[in-house]
């Protein structure tokens, strides 16, 4: 592989940190800079994209929120019926003293 050389200024503070950070994982910090120079530079996914996917999903998205929304209900539905429940044991226990 043929090489090239790039220079780039930072601040002391900066370098320190890469310095640091290049260390912590084994690596040069040449290494570290290509890498992540990689990720910056590398095909990204268009918006027309992303909005594709998002539109494919949201009928998943808007089932889902309307099974949790019946979910919720029905949670209420025996939370109430739980309460009545108990509500009429302690009237009869009421009674009785």
């Amino acid at each position: 592989m043929q090489t090239e050389r790039v220079t780039f200024l930072t601040s002391r503070e900066h370098k320190k940190a890469l310095d640091a950070f290049a260390a912590s994982r084994g690596e040069s910090v040449g290494n570290v800079v290509r890498e992540a120079t990689a990720q910056y530079i590398a095909p990204s996914r268009t918006d027309a994209a992303m909005e594709r996917e998002l539109e494919r999903l949201l009928p998943e998205a808007e089932a889902a929120i309307r099974e949790i929304g019946d979910d919720i209900s029905a949670m209420r539905a025996m939370i109430a019926e739980t309460n009545a429940a108990i509500e009429a044991v302690l009237k009869k226990d009421r009674k009785k003293t």
